[in-house]
């Protein structure tokens, strides 16, 4: 679909009603850093308002305010025509605002339908849990979302990340919210259920559910919002209808300049192999995974929602273990046990779920970057200082970091900065090859520029680098070979030149061309 057709699509067919919710002058700031200063938002019911803006805008810290996880400094919010207050998670979630984040908030060890009822399960006259009650209303829930698929017994921690989102959909259904925050909400869906959500949209739509979406993905902003707003810096710069809007004028409200390169120009040296993989096997999760990676190589995995590709990196990193085939790095035999042995090795893994594998949110961002080279930041057994902050701070400013300084505790960043302090630390090492997976999952363009930009350098210098992305324009964009996996195989490898967004799609879903 087109964009002009998609704004189309997006236009309110009927006059505003009255807004649902809207702050107005909220500002929040922690130390040494201003996060909001004094913006407003709007909130129509029947309609999606999509909140657009680069990582460190603002966004996240606004829906924590809407979600009573934070209180303003300043500034007022009202709901249905009432001023109120959101001191707490559980005000919020009395008013009827739910949220359901790109990290999934969910408990590993209880059931689906545990999990979907988590804090108003329903109950029997002696006030015990009803359980039976429970799974019926869950299949119910999941049916309503077409998750009918999902046993509400299931652990969730027997579920893949595309499922375990689908269940914080369905807890955020769960109540007869007014307000649904949709914090990129399709980053670990495949296609089709990026369909199905879009369908679900439009049936909260059509209920007169009020809606934020909070995407970096244009066409998806196009394809299902009414209205936007762009915030730039911790202020509000921007609002109004989506259709007729253009896509140059939003971006250039975000980042305060036109964006029109998105990936960088270069001309692949390609050196010699350094990785070699033959017949890679595991169990249930991949079989006969073969292929080389050179020096100066960006080499792409493709492939729909558990094809396997992370599982395959996780082998290559030595944190899932193999039932066959063989590792070389340097024509040496490589056999990673663990990732310190992968490591040493000299192969680095940036995971897709950052959040829980790649920071210690409670650490600061130098201790962050410097953890995995601790002998070149230490003399005689103990660590300097200096040496960590100067380690930390070459590879930060590299990346364009935005940070009030490296003492912040990496937990207290916006997601494309935390995935920037992943990628500082890995590179502090050293590699010789640096799998990144999902590298620019839920990054704003402007910061997506700036790692497509970085990677060129790394290859550019001789760094071999694999990288696992279910976003096509990027995969076609930095790859000079790709290759597509389908149900734990490897199914085809495209040069850059046979590369085509069809043939990508064909290729992984299975469709003859």
């Amino acid at each position: 679909m087109n964009a002009q057709a998609s704004i189309s699509a997006a236009a309110p067919a009927v006059a505003d009603p009255a807004p649902r919710l809207v702050l107005d002058g909220i500002a929040k700031s922690f130390p040494g850093v201003r996060a909001l200063k004094s913006v407003g938002l709007k909130l129509y019911p029947g309609q999606v308002t999509a909140l657009i803006g680069e990582n460190g805008a603002g966004k996240s810290t606004l829906v924590k305010i809407l979600t009573g996880i934070y209180q303003p400094d300043a500034g007022t919010i009202s709901v249905g025509g009432e001023a109120v207050t959101l001191g707490s998670a559980h005000r919020a979630f009395e008013l009827g605002i739910t949220a359901i984040h790109q990290e999934t908030v969910l408990f590993d060890e209880l059931s689906v339908a545990e999990n979907i009822f988590l804090g108003h399960a329903p109950r029997n006259r002696w006030g015990m849990l009803d359980w039976r009650q429970m799974r019926a209303r869950a299949r119910e829930v999941l049916g309503r979302m077409h998750a009918g698929h999902l046993d509400p017994d299931t652990r969730l921690k027997d579920l893949g990340i595309a499922n375990k989102h689908l269940v914080a959909v369905a807890r955020a259904l769960s109540i007869d919210a007014s307000v649904v925050i949709m914090d990129e909400p399709t980053a670990a869906l495949s296609a089709k259920e990026i369909e199905e959500l879009y369908e679900l949209i439009e049936l909260l739509k059509a209920q007169g559910k009020t809606i934020l979406f909070i995407s970096h993905k244009f066409d998806e902003i196009y394809r299902i919002a009414d209205r936007y707003t762009v915030f730039r810096d911790g202020e509000m710069v921007g609002e109004g209808v989506l259709a007729g809007t253009p896509q140059s004028t939003i971006v250039r409200m975000m980042v305060g300049r036109a964006v029109d390169q998105i990936f960088p120009e270069r001309t692949p040296r390609l050196g010699a192999p350094v990785l070699s993989v033959q017949g890679l096997s595991h169990p249930t999760e991949f079989e006969d995974i073969g292929f080389e990676l050179h020096q100066g190589e960006i080499l792409g995995f493709y492939g729909l929602v558990g094809a396997g590709r992370s599982e395959v990196m996780q082998a290559l990193f030595g944190t899932t273990p193999t039932s066959g085939g063989t590792i070389t790095l340097e024509g040496k035999r490589l056999t990673p046990r663990s990732a310190a042995e992968a490591i040493e090795a000299g192969i680095v893994y940036v995971p897709e779920e950052r959040g829980r594998q790649g920071i210690v949110a409670d650490m600061p961002i130098f201790k962050n970057v410097s953890l995995p080279s601790l002998k070149r930041t230490s003399r005689s057994g103990v660590l300097q200082l200096k040496n960590e902050f100067d380690l930390a701070r070459t590879y930060t400013e590299r990346l364009d970091l935005r940070a009030a300084s490296l003492s912040q505790n990496a937990g207290n960043l916006s997601g494309g900065n935390q995935q920037k302090v992943v990628i500082a630390k890995w590179l502090a090492t050293k590699p010789k090859v640096i799998i990144l997976d999902e590298p620019t999952k839920g990054i704003d363009i402007g910061s997506k520029a700036a790692v497509h930009a970085f990677m060129a350098e790394l290859v550019a210098e001789g760094l071999a680098v694999i990288m696992v992305s279910s976003e096509i324009p990027e995969v076609m964009g930095m790859s000079d070979r790709v290759v597509v996996m389908r149900e734990g195989r490897m199914v085809k490898t495209f040069t850059r030149e046979e590369c085509s967004a069809e043939s990508l799609v064909q290729t992984a879903a299975g469709i003859a061309a």
